[in-house]
């Protein structure tokens, strides 16, 4: 039987990456770099703004539970500021179910070291293309089951979605297998952080959408992380500036308002690149499943979360700005009296000399 498991690991590693660099930097050490596209459908269904570039690192023996296996390491990079490591495990003709499954569960632990050496390797050599490079606390993994052949009739896929082999309630099974996707030979089942694919054809086209919807899910988790610590970082200097004199307090202000005003543009320009990475542009069979397991993820959720965010500090903003401006015109008002008085006592000295 002709089948793989891909592993992925999705790392923030930018704010942005300049792809076009990344491709110089990686050709110029003789080594392949190639932009994501599609192969069965037309480039008008599903656009990408800047197509990510995937980039080889070699065949590995990795070990894995109890056996080693070899191992096909890929890199894909993405403008969002995202690596995402490709492990591609291929299985003899005669694996079992139980040795399938015990791979299945082993996924969920990689080798955490060999992970990360890819990932330096890669950030090594494209770090020029990165903006505010850092390796983040966020990260995403999920794994695909690439079936070239059908699946054998007595293999029990939810097991497999699910990652566990405790038996589950029939409304359990009936819910893991109601996200299935078919279209001619192709039948796809989709879950939070695994899918089962078979494509006789080989295409690797709905595993490359499922890990770019996983980039694009990285992203709004970090961005939402981002603006939950500012927020709490805004707060604390409130109070701080509250201790402070009249002055010192409208000096801490400025500077606030000027860090909330920078914040929300990156933010919203950086969001805003997430959400038009990909365009979906026709209800073909490829844009059902993205945009389902956009909602397994529940990527709108997040979306929800980042506006408030900024609908918050922007009102923080607003507030500040009266501030500054009514301290402003209170310093106005307050020269304006003290130059009349010194006009009148000029005058009076002058009346009487």
């Amino acid at each position: 039987m002709n089948t793989s498991m891909i592993v992925y690991r999705l790392f923030d590693v930018a704010d942005e990456i300049d792809l076009d660099l990344v491709q110089a930097l990686w050709t110029s050490r003789n080594k392949i770099a190639s932009r994501l596209r599609l192969d069965r459908i037309s480039t008008k269904s599903i656009t990408f703004k800047d197509p990510p570039v995937l980039v080889e690192l070699g065949s590995h023996d990795m070990k894995l539970g109890n056996g080693t296996y070899l191992t096909e390491v890929k890199a894909r990079i993405f403008d969002l500021g995202v690596i995402s490591l490709i492990l591609r495990i291929h299985f003899e003709d005669n694996v079992t179910f139980d040795e399938y499954m015990d791979m299945s569960i082993v996924s969920e632990n990689m080798p955490e070291d060999e992970i990360r050496s890819y990932l330096d390797a890669v950030l090594e050599t494209i770090r020029p293309a990165c903006s505010n490079e850092r390796v983040s606390d966020f990260d995403e993994d999920f794994v695909v089951y690439y079936f070239q052949d059908k699946v054998p009739e007595d293999w029990d896929i939810v097991p497999l979605l699910l990652k566990d082999r405790t038996p589950v309630s029939e409304e359990t099974r009936a819910e893991t297998l109601s996200n299935r996707f078919a279209y001619a030979d192709d039948v796809c089942y989709l879950a939070w952080d695994s899918a089962v694919v078979y494509d006789p054809s080989g295409s690797l086209d709905v595993p490359d959408l499922l890990e770019f919807a996983n980039a694009q899910f990285l992203e709004l988790r970090y961005y939402d992380n981002a603006l939950n610590n500012a927020i709490d970082r805004t707060y604390d200097e409130l109070e701080a500036a509250e201790k402070g004199s009249a002055g010192s307090r409208q000096t801490s202000y400025r500077a606030i308002r000027g860090r909330l005003m920078e914040l929300m543009a990156d933010v919203s320009m950086l969001t805003s690149n997430i959400n038009n990475a990909l365009q979906v542009t026709e209800d073909i069979f490829y844009a059902r499943i993205y945009t389902r397991y956009l909602d397994l993820l529940r990527a709108s959720v997040w979306k929800d979360n980042i506006e408030n965010k900024l609908l918050v500090i922007q009102r923080s903003y607003n507030l500040l700005n009266e501030e500054v401006s009514m301290y402003r015109f209170e310093f106005i008002g307050m020269s304006a009296v003290t130059l009349l008085v010194v006009i009148m006592f000029l005058l009076i000295y002058l009346a009487l000399r």
